[in-house]
Parts: C-alpha cells; structure tokens; sequence
C-alpha cells in the first residue's frame, strides 16, 4: 500500500477530532422554556453542544488534506484551486464550525415576565433578555397554574467573538498561507412555547419553537506566500457579510424543583452568500446544521413571598 494512501484518511481523522476539540463559535443549543426565570430568582447551569454543519464537514475535508501537501513545506505557492478550497474551508470554519462547544450560565428574574441572562462559551460571550407573553408567573412554591399550563416566551440574544482557525497541525499552514482573520457578531431571535409537567414546571416541561439569527462577519486574507505568473497576490481587504438562519427546535426539562437534566435538539438552515476571495475570486456557501445539546440546571428560589 502506498504511503500516502494510509496517511490520507488518518489525517483526516486527526484534523476534524483538533477542530472538535478547539472550535468555538455563538451557541446555538436553545435550551430555554416558554417560562422566564420568576422574579427575584436565578437559574444557572452549563450545557453541551455538538454542531453538526454540512457545509463545513463538505469543504473543510480535503481542502485541509491539500493544504497539507501543498502549503506546509513550501515559502511560496503558486494560486491555484487548491488555495481557493482553503479560503472556503476558513471561511466554512468561522461561519459555522463543526465543533463541541461547552457554555455556563446565569439567568435572573428582574421583573414579571421578564429575564436576563450571561452565557459563557469559552471564547463567546452571549448576552439575553425574554419577554413571557403566555401563561401563569408563578413558582413551585407559589403555584399559579395548573399541570399542563401552556407558556410561550420570546427572546433576544447577542452574541459576539472573535474567529480564527484553532492552533493544531496543518490549519496552521492554513492560517500562515492565508494570514485570514475575523470577527462575527450574532443575533439571535428565539420564539418557544412549552408545556409544564407539574405545576410550574416543578418537575420539568417540554418546549419548542422556531428561531430566527442573524450573523455579521467581517473577514480578510493577508497572504504573504502566494503568488501568481504576474507577482504576488494582492491581499484581501476587511469585507463584510451578513447571512440569516432559519431553524426550529425541541427540548425536554426533566427533574424536580431544583434540578432539570435538559437534552435538546436544534436544526437550522442558512444560505451564507457569496464570498469575495483572494485573486478576484468568490465563493458560495449553503448548509444544513444541526445541533443536539445535553445539560443541568440549576434553580436558586427567591426569598420574596
């Protein structure tokens, strides 16, 4: 068997288990219950997602391969296709990375029917309020609902990052022929509806709903090593880009009063757009994207009677 043959799908392997184990992006696990945090509460807790994207896995695979042979022992490359799959797999990357992504949280009932939260997910800050528009405001101390009372909340999330390729063999010859950087900034819009086992969600409550982000991205290539029959290539200049997200989802809350384990499922949709690249080239990208979650919460009663 030839040499290379036996590496090729090994590599492989090695490059997607570095980008699962270093990749951060905005959460996108909705985790969240018709029912906002009741005032004077607080509810924390931490969560793990898996993000599952098409695209990414599609491009990212043997354009890494590529960059491997092509780019890692050379001081110059000539352009080429080769160099274009790896701005589409860079650019793949930072948009939606196949990744495991852990976050912390904190919520707090500020007034009736409303509350904010702080989510942590190493290297992603994301900042929320809801708005309850359905169902009792009650706790589990102080029902206001019965079993099977019916909820639905309506939030706003922001969340902001900055991108780059994770530090591990090969997307550092990625990153050193592209010399890409970005930032990305995320809105997120999440509309649930739940139904609560026992009253007020005392033992838990299974929600769903539809979600709607949007994502602003800018992004540039300095490549220092390439270059074209005519020269050097010109670097790429900051450009910017936005693209909407179109997903649904479902979750359960299962425990009693002051522990819920909560598993979730998400799935979106999003067409990208098209991508300026370096050498007056450009690029499309489209996916699916799905993204199951496991977690614990953690529920902090109010003092207020």
């Amino acid at each position: 068997m030839n040499r290379s043959t036996f590496f090729r799908p090994a590599l492989g392997l090695a490059v997607a288990t570095s980008l699962l184990a270093t990749a951060c992006s905005a959460p996108r696990a909705i985790t969240s219950t018709g029912k906002v945090t009741p005032r004077g509460e607080f509810r924390g807790g931490g969560n793990l997602s898996f993000n599952v994207a098409t695209e990414t896995i599609s491009k990212t695979g043997s354009a890494l391969l590529s960059a491997a042979s092509e780019a890692a022992s050379k001081d110059t490359v000539g352009y080429s296709g080769t160099i274009e799959k790896l701005q589409l797999a860079a650019l793949a990357y930072v948009l939606d990375p196949v990744r495991v992504t852990p976050d912390l949280y904190v919520r707090y009932g500020v007034v009736e029917r409303i509350d904010v939260g702080y989510k942590y997910a190493f290297g992603s800050h994301v900042f929320d309020a809801m708005f309850q528009f359905m169902g009792p405001t009650g706790t589990p101390e102080q029902p206001g609902g019965q079993s099977g009372a019916m909820y639905g909340s309506i939030g706003l999330q922001f969340a902001t990052q900055r991108a780059k390729l994770p530090s591990v063999p090969f997307l550092d010859d990625v990153a050193d022929v592209l010399g890409f950087r970005a930032t990305r900034k995320d809105l997120i819009v999440p509309l649930v509806f739940s139904h609560s086992f026992g009253p007020e969600e005392e033992i838990g409550a299974v929600s769903y709903g539809v979600v709607y982000s949007r994502s602003f991205l800018r992004y540039g290539f300095e490549a220092q090593k390439v270059y074209t029959p005519g020269g050097k290539v010109p670097s790429l200049p900051l450009q910017t880009n936005s693209y909407g997200s179109f997903g649904a989802f479902a979750n359960a809350k299962i425990g009693y009063r002051y522990v819920y384990f909560i598993p979730s499922l998400s799935i979106y949709y999003q067409n990208y757009g098209t991508y300026q690249l370096l050498n007056n080239a450009s690029g499309q990208l489209s996916g699916l994207t799905i993204v199951p979650s496991v977690g614990l919460q953690f529920r902090v009663p109010s003092t207020r009677r």
